[in-house]
């Protein structure tokens, strides 16, 4: 059972009604970003600035899933002209490392942390595109609140505090230098609890060069060098050159239209068409007349994630390197070759599994009209362990995510972008904005994207009790990594899903289940042109708030 309060309106499992502002608004994973985007929006800052800002506070305030060593995807709904603008700020795996010397090496899989799965951090060159396009504040006053509070510290959320303690240990019983330093309340090994002020003097020290120098200061100044000789020196590869020679791309996003709705996702190396593919397979059944949580809901749910996680295993990858083809992938007919092949029963296919992981997702929108869907990862929570010295963030590990067998579209090969699980959504109607929203969480994202725009446009839900409604999450499906299995995986349900709909799924041969803390996290703003006004909604299972003005 699901208990709520009661409330005079809105689903009984709403946790709240949505934010609802005119001027602008924020919807961070935390409360005290969100008031750092706000405030940056009320001094007259653009929606893109507000995402800065508050991006470079959770880079203090949650580094159990983001920050300066990891990279960054972006949508951003530009009032001047009209459209959308994808920004793929992934870096790329080091030039010097080749597949050989893994397999010299005798390994069949990247390692999860160390020095190896280390890839290019794209997240600050991120910053740096999008305020150059979108930016009205300067970017010292952009980074100037997260600098505040990296000197005078701030509170411990109860959310973070929790994985903060189960992360930060780990990484001190590998014997990680430089960990006890900078994660520590008293850099001697002291893990900080809830409502311990933490302070980060290095990463004010870090963000205040960047501040000032720009991103050439992180680049190609100083902390480049740090970074590449620490990983070097820790039996790496990653060079100075690697970090000279990063740059992000501005890619074109692309859409399938879901019953009149616009759903628009990045293409590959990200895993968000995806999204795309489920829905085109789920747009074959009238939900109109299969009810919310009923057992044919989430078997057709179930059965569409399959098909479309066995594409993403097969097809994609960096397309500098591979050739994705996106229009057929997403396209409605290919969308009902793979519906045709579902069936009343749980489906056998190949199976494996990539990731769980912690993530931030932010979205803000200005009293302009400008909106931003923005994600930012260091994959596996805080990232490979690695922390160079005296910067005050870990790098992060999603060179984990390539694969050593030859011949796949994802295989390691130098200056490369590995597969990417972070991706921002976006939902136009009638070539205008409707809603910027994202779902954190590894491969629950792609689920997380679809079962968000069918509880509003399938079930009617507001955008708070979307992200409120128990979720399905599915395990056992091919992975980019080229890890296989064999079944039909174990459906993972949140509380609040009748024990009926499970007995019929489990006549259906699903295997059936529950996860701890596997259910993503959410923010989405909605725009209503008619009146001009914002709906901001956050994650009711992490510490998140919307707020405008």
């Amino acid at each position: 059972m699901a208990f709520t309060q009661d409330r005079l309106t809105g689903k009984n499992f709403a946790t709240r009604a949505e934010v609802i502002a005119k001027n602008g608004m924020v919807a961070t994973s935390q409360p005290l970003a969100t008031q750092v985007g706000l405030d940056i929006l009320k001094k007259g800052g653009s929606a893109v600035d507000a995402a800065i800002a508050a991006n470079a506070a959770l880079g203090l305030m949650e580094p159990t899933g983001c920050g300066m060593g990891g990279d960054l995807f972006a949508i951003v709904w530009d009032a001047k002209t009209q459209q959308l603008y994808g920004l793929n700020a992934s870096g790329r795996s080091p030039k010097s490392l080749t597949l050989a010397y893994f397999k010299e090496k005798g390994m069949t899989k990247i390692p999860a942390h160390g020095p190896l799965p280390v890839s290019v951090p794209g997240a600050v060159d991120g910053w740096f595109e999008l305020h150059q396009k979108f930016g009205k504040l300067s970017m010292k006053e952009n980074l100037a609140p997260a600098i505040q509070y990296a000197k005078e510290g701030f509170p411990l959320t109860q959310y973070i505090a929790a994985l903060w303690g189960n992360s930060v240990p780990f990484y001190l019983r590998k014997g990680f230098p430089n960990v006890t330093e900078t994660y520590t309340i008293d850099g001697k090994g002291k893990i900080p609890q809830k409502g311990d002020i933490f302070k980060n003097p290095y990463l004010a020290n870090t963000l205040t060069k960047i501040a000032e120098g720009g991103r050439d200061a992180y680049y190609k100044g100083d902390i480049a060098k740090t970074i590449a000789n620490f990983i070097q020196s820790q039996g790496g590869f990653l060079s100075y050159e690697d970090f000279i020679n990063h740059k992000s791309e501005w890619v074109a996003p692309v859409s399938t239209n879901y019953r009149g709705y616009d759903v628009w996702e990045l293409p590959p190396n990200g895993q968000g068409i995806t999204a795309l593919q489920m829905l085109n397979i789920l747009e074959q059944y009238d939900f109109s007349k299969i009810p919310f949580g009923s057992d044919e809901h989430l078997h057709y749910f179930v059965e569409a994630k399959k098909l479309a996680f066995e594409d993403r295993a097969k097809y994609y990858a960096d397309m500098d390197f591979a050739d994705v083809n996106v229009d057929h992938l997403i396209s409605k007919e290919y969308g009902k070759e793979r519906q045709a092949l579902i069936t009343e029963r749980a489906g056998q296919y190949e199976a494996g599994q990539i990731s769980a992981g912690e993530t931030i997702y932010l979205t803000t929108a200005d009293k302009e009209g400008n909106m931003v869907s923005f994600i930012q990862s260091n994959y596996r929570g805080m990232g490979s362990g690695m922390v160079a010295p005296e910067l005050g963030f870990m790098l992060q590990d999603r060179g984990e995510l390539f694969s050593l067998i030859e011949g796949q579209a994802n295989t390691y090969e130098p200056g490369k972008r590995p597969f990417h699980t972070i991706i921002p959504a976006f939902i136009t109607k009638d070539g205008q904005p409707f809603m910027s929203f994202g779902v954190m969480g590894g491969d629950f994202q792609p689920m997380g994207h679809c079962q968000i725009v069918m509880n509003m446009i399938d079930w009617g839900m507001n955008i708070q009790e979307a992200g409120d409604a128990p979720r399905i999450d599915h395990t056992g499906s091919s992975t980019p990594t080229g890890k296989l299995a064999k079944g039909s995986g174990k459906i993972r349900l949140e509380s609040g899903f009748d024990y009926e709909t499970i007995r019929e799924l489990m006549i259906r041969g699903h295997e059936v289940g529950f996860g701890l803390g596997i259910y993503g996290g959410y923010q989405a703003i909605m725009y209503e042109t008619e009146r001009g006004i914002y709906f901001g909604a956050s994650e009711s299972r992490k510490d998140g708030q919307a707020a405008g003005y």
